[in-house]
C-alpha cells in the first residue's frame, strides 16, 4: 500500500517549510543590512581590541611605574631615628608630629620631624625613610605597586575598550533610526492619501 493511500493519512503531506535567510528578506534594507555587518565589526574589535588595549596599556603601566620604584630607591634609604620628645596619647589623631634625632652613615647627625603614634614615649627608635640630604620622606614605591599600577591601567583600558564600541554602536543606531524614520514618513506621504480615498469612496 503505497503512502499516498494508506488509511493513517488524512489529505496531502503538509508542504515544506522555507526559511528565509536574513539577506533574502524582502524587508530588510540597506540601513538594516549595515547595520548587522557594522556590529559583527564591533565584536570584531572587541575580541582583538580589548586584549590589545589591555596588553598594552597594562605593561607599560608597570614598567612606568618600576622606573619609578628605581629611582626612589635610589634616591631615598631607610635609617632608625630616636624620638627627642614623646608624644601625648590623649590625641584623637591617628599620627603625630614629632621630632626625631639620627645618625647618618657619614657621621652627621640630622634631626627632623615625623609621624607617630600618640602614647609613643621620647627615646623610641622608629624607622624613617630620607633623601640623600637628609629630608624626611615617605617609602619608595615597591614593585606590588607596579603590578597592581599596571592590572589597574589594563584593566580601565579594556573598560574604556568596550565603553566606546558600545558608544559607537548605539550612536550610528540613533543615526539609523532618525534615518529609517524619515523615510517611513516620506514613504507614509505617499500612501497615505491612497489608503485614505478607499474610505471616502
Amino acid at each position: 500500500m503505497s503512502a499516498r493511500s494508506s488509511p493513517y493519512t488524512s489529505g496531502p503531506p503538509p508542504p515544506r517549510k522555507h526559511h528565509v535567510g536574513a539577506g533574502s528578506n524582502p524587508l530588510r534594507r540597506r540601513s538594516d543590512w549595515f547595520e548587522s555587518w557594522f556590529q559583527r565589526f564591533l565584536m570584531l574589535i572587541l575580541v582583538v581590541g580589548v586584549p590589545l588595549a589591555a596588553g598594552g596599556a597594562g605593561p607599560a603601566a608597570y614598567e612606568s611605574t618600576m622606573r619609578t620604584v628605581h629611582a626612589q630607591t635610589a634616591q631615598r634609604h631607610e635609617v632608625t631615628a630616636r624620638l627627642t620628645s614623646g608624644v601625648a596619647g590623649d590625641s584623637g589623631a591617628a599620627r603625630q608630629p614629632t621630632q626625631v634625632r639620627w645618625t647618618e652613615r657619614n657621621g652627621i647627625v640630622m634631626t627632623g620631624t615625623t609621624l607617630v603614634k600618640p602614647g609613643t614615649p621620647e627615646g623610641t627608635t622608629v624607622r624613617i625613610w630620607v633623601y640623600r640630604d637628609g629630608t624626611i620622606t615617605g617609602p619608595p614605591a615597591t614593585a606590588a605597586t607596579a603590578w597592581s599600577n599596571g592590572c589597574f591601567v589594563g584593566g580601565m583600558a579594556a573598560i574604556g575598550m568596550v565603553i566606546g564600541v558600545y558608544a559607537v554602536r548605539a550612536g550610528v543606531g540613533l543615526v539609523l533610526d532618525r534615518r529609517r524614520f524619515a523615510q517611513w514618513d516620506a514613504e507614509w506621504d505617499l500612501v497615505e492619501p491612497r489608503w485614505s480615498a478607499r474610505f471616502r469612496r
